[in-house]
């Protein structure tokens, strides 16, 4: 969705330092040589102990593990030399994943992208205890390799198909599903399903190793995409791929079950349901209880269902849990089961996202968490202390602070400390965390917790960045709140010029993104952005972002105010921002700009059309133009198909709008952007042309969503610092 593909394109959005001022300004060249990011300890993966946690080091070719308490190496796992000296194989391994033991080591190699998440390698499987080298057996880079939990086999993906080896001596090779390009798929999963819901790996184990439950689509019918690849070739090439645009028909999906040992496949049946998507599988504590997700196609009702086996009847398939939303649902990943076979699930039903324990029939227990906020991530249950550890923005929205709270909703305790943004990552076991701090006055500060807040140690604390900062002149990020035309309070930031004199009148650039549940204002450093905003500020500019209606961590009934109508709120609200701005004594109302990336792209073309006479500049970066040229799963949730919604697409179309433009309009586009397609801009080009309308354009070749690659972004980034100077 286009908020990841915001995240994905700026870094995870984090804002602007507060220091005090010294002889620096901050540069363009500063920001994309990366000066003010933040170093943090990414790649962790706890083992089984919960004491311990590996690291996969590229440099020296190894799987080293660590203390959490002490922080010490105490041994290397794996390493290139051993294998090579145990095998003869020189395997440069990129990444890596125990099996449910941790004495095989699945490792893959050559890995190369196909969409967001999903990519293929070459996959080798080494035994920690024997010395022994396993190799999956397929003439090409395969998908998903995943160790079986109980047994010595290994499942993949290989030519869209389900594929089981034996890795003992002499063991076989066992298909299973549909597999054709461009039309059948077993055991992963098509674009839309990828991009929209968040997952590509389409087959999951048993706990007990004896089934594998598998996703099987056919996209036959699904309508093709095609852009051109332009490359250094003498012809393009076109990449072709399944891609359903709104209203259009999806993929056929199936949820199969494979019986390991027996060799039956067998298709889970939903008598008399409507049921267009299934968004997420998962099997229960027990090894012949799976749990299938399912939505219809307005995606407002959502079931959960109980597919039990039985070796003699085959499977039984009855309703477990119903839920219905006034608007749409959104897709996480929160569903917990416990020994007992309750559950935890996290829900809107009050108006504010919390979290809920069910019994294994599906009935109500108790509600855990209460309150006018969200809980905005679930990190578990640890079932030996009967604590559950979550995020949530009860502090404010734009902050996140850490607690846990027992199964009976009691003993509510805040573990994290510091005021600003906080999130955790628990090791297996609960017993330890690592808490990731930021805050608009402070990069990432990282620190070890045993599981009830105490501190044990700092992992990084950025210390040297924060020394480098003090060397530049930099504006406070002030957090504010700017109404809207109905009195609605919108919450937003600035940046004014280091310099900055409430006599003088400033020119103002917006940010916006907008969309549903995302967030722009959050008291977080900003390492990206937050800098070239700086140097901006340096030049005379003052920066403004606000989140208006539709954005999230305000509970459900403001974000799906924009129900049915994307565009329409969300720019009142913008533009309602723009006039408050325009009546401050240190804002030259004349001079106001707006831009975004993606949805912020869509808001900003809105913005210099339908506020035309608000706003004297836009640049819109990988916009859409039309909700009927994004794909249906994203599109639908929040406008329905465009045969129920035909207004809705039409009405707030920047396309339709053109010919009120007044101000300056930068286009800009990558012409092998997968996700919103340059087809977007192309449609605005057009529709600009007829009007008559003068803008600027400029098409990065082969360049995705991103816009990234060599000096791209610096290009870019170059490109619309000037046209802010020359039109602004």
């Amino acid at each position: 969705m286009f908020y990841r593909n915001l995240l994905i394109v700026f870094g995870i959005l984090l804002n602007a330092s507060t220091v005090n001022a010294q002889e620096k300004t901050v540069s363009l060249e500063d920001v994309m040589r990366g000066k003010f990011y933040a170093r943090s300890t990414g790649g962790l993966r706890s083992m089984n102990d919960g004491i311990h946690f590996t690291v996969l080091n590229r440099s020296e070719g190894s799987i080293d593990k660590y203390s959490y308490e002490t922080g010490e190496k105490v041994a290397t796992i794996l390493s290139t030399a051993e294998i090579e000296a145990q095998s003869g194989e020189k395997i440069n391994f990129d990444s890596y994943q125990f099996n449910a033991t941790e004495d095989k080591v699945l490792l893959g190699t050559q890995t190369e992208s196909i969409y967001r998440h999903s990519s293929k390698s070459y996959y080798f499987i080494y035994d920690l205890k024997s010395g022994s080298l396993d190799k999956i057996q397929a003439d090409g880079k395969q998908q998903l390799a995943d160790l079986s939990p109980t047994e010595n086999k290994v499942a993949y993906v290989y030519k869209n198909r389900m594929h089981i080896q034996d890795l003992e001596e002499g063991g076989e090779t066992v298909s299973f599903g549909q597999g054709k390009e461009d039309a059948l798929i077993a055991g992963a999963v098509d674009w839309v399903y990828e991009e929209e819901f968040s997952f590509h790996k389409g087959f999951y184990w048993s706990p007990g190793g004896n089934y594998i439950a598998y996703y099987q689509f056919d996209e036959s019918e699904v309508p093709t995409f095609s852009m051109d690849v332009y490359g250094k070739g003498l012809y393009p090439n076109q990449d072709v791929f399944k891609y359903p645009k709104a209203g259009e028909v999806n993929s056929k999906v199936s949820i199969h079950i494979y019986d390991v040992h027996n060799n039956k496949d067998y298709v889970v049946g939903f008598a008399g349901e409507e049921i267009e998507y299934y968004p997420r599988i998962k099997w229960t504590q027990e090894d012949d209880e799976l749990i299938i997700t399912t939505l219809n196609r307005h995606q407002d009702l959502l079931m959960l269902w109980k597919v039990e086996m039985d070796m003699k009847d085959g499977i039984h398939v009855n309703p477990l849990f119903t839920e219905k939303a006034p608007a749409y649902l959104e897709i996480n990943d929160n569903l917990r089961f416990l020994a007992d076979g309750s559950f935890i699930w996290t829900s809107e039903q009050s108006g504010y996202n919390h979290i809920y324990h069910y019994n294994k029939d599906g009935k109500l227990k108790r509600q855990i968490t209460k309150g006018d906020w969200d809980v905005t991530e679930f990190y578990g249950i640890d079932e030996e202390s009967g604590y559950l550890y979550y995020q949530s923005a009860e502090e404010a929205p734009i902050n996140r602070a850490v607690y846990r709270i027992n199964l009976k909703g009691r003993k509510k305790e805040k573990l994290s400390s510091r005021k600003g943004w906080n999130s955790a990552t628990f090791s297996k076991g609960f017993q330890f965390y690592i808490n990731r701090f930021s805050s608009a006055e402070r990069p990432t500060y990282e620190s070890l917790h045993r599981s009830n807040g105490e501190e044990v140690r700092v992992l990084n604390d950025n210390d040297a960045l924060v020394k480098r900062l003090a060397e530049y002149q930099l504006s406070a990020k002030e957090f504010l709140q700017i109404p809207n035309e109905n009195g609605t309070l919108l919450n937003a930031w600035m940046i004014k010029p280091q310099d900055f004199d409430p006599a003088k009148n400033y020119p103002v650039l917006m940010f916006v993104y907008g969309g549903p549940g995302s967030q722009t204002v959050k008291d977080q450093y900003d390492a990206g952005n937050g800098f070239w905003y700086q140097s901006l500020a340096a030049k005379g500019y003052i920066i403004v972002s606000v989140d208006n209606r539709g954005t999230g961590a305000r509970g459900r009934d403001f974000r799906t105010q924009t129900y049915q109508q994307l565009g329409k709120l969300e720019t009142e609200d913008q533009i309602a921002a723009a006039k408050w701005l325009a009546n401050q004594k240190y804002v030259d109302g004349d001079r106001i700009g707006i831009w975004g990336w993606s949805y912020g792209g869509y808001m900003s073309s809105l913005g210099i059309t339908k506020g035309a006479d608000v706003f004297k500049m836009a640049m819109a970066v990988a916009p859409v133009t039309n909700w009927r040229f994004y794909d249906n799963i994203y599109t639908e949730r929040y406008m329905r198909t465009p045969q129920e919604n035909a207004n809705g697409y039409d009405d707030n179309s920047p396309i339709n709008h053109v010919d009120k433009l007044k101000g300056a309009y930068l286009l800009v586009h990558g012409s092998a952007d997968d996700n919103v397609h340059v087809q977007n801009t192309m449609r605005m080009i057009s529709a600009l042309v007829a009007a008559n309308k003068q803008f600027d354009l400029f098409i990065y070749p082969d360049k995705n969503h991103g816009i990234y690659g060599g000096n791209t972004r610096y290009h870019l980034f170059t490109k619309m610092t000037n046209f802010i100077e020359e039109n602004l």
